[in-house]
């Protein structure tokens, strides 16, 4: 497999994207934190002393995006943040533009900034938490068309 962004020589250099046509291009990344139970009990009850640790993950990671994507119009920013288990928070981006390139850093930036984001709120409480399984899910649209994670369901 050649990489796009070396030349022959190996040297890095900028992919010309200009007779690329725009398409619609979605992209889904996550990641899960893992944490004390109390820890998870304390977001879910709101009782965390800085706030709404949620909603503050959320706006954060939407506010990533917009931030890695300043050259790149994005049109739909989602997070989506969930407990799935009693120690563990399942954070996951979508996100989708009409252009010529991808946004699947866009949405892995997205789901890290919000999952630092939580870990940033709760540390005083958990120092212990783990952010793990950082991965994009899957992406649509472009030349390379779709990739779907091995095991990962798409949304």
């Amino acid at each position: 497999m050649k990489l796009t962004h070396l030349d022959e020589n190996g040297a890095a250099h900028m992919v010309n994207i200009g007779a690329k046509p725009v398409t619609q291009r979605e992209a889904v990344a996550q990641s899960v934190l893992t944490m004390q139970p109390e820890t998870l009990r304390m977001i879910l009850d709101g009782t965390v002393p800085k706030g709404d640790v949620f909603a503050c993950a959320r706006i954060a990671g939407i506010m990533a995006a917009k931030r890695t994507a300043e050259l790149i119009p994005i049109e739909s920013v989602d997070i989506a943040i969930e407990a799935v288990s009693e120690t563990q928070v399942r954070v996951v981006s979508t996100l989708r533009c009409s252009h010529k390139t991808g946004i699947e850093m866009e949405a892995l930036t997205a789901a890290t900034v919000a999952a630092l984001t939580i870990y940033d709120m709760c540390k005083a409480v958990d120092r212990g938490m783990r952010i793990d399984e950082t991965l994009l899910l899957h992406k649509t649209g472009g030349k390379s068309g779709d990739y779907h994670a091995e095991g990962a369901a798409a949304r």
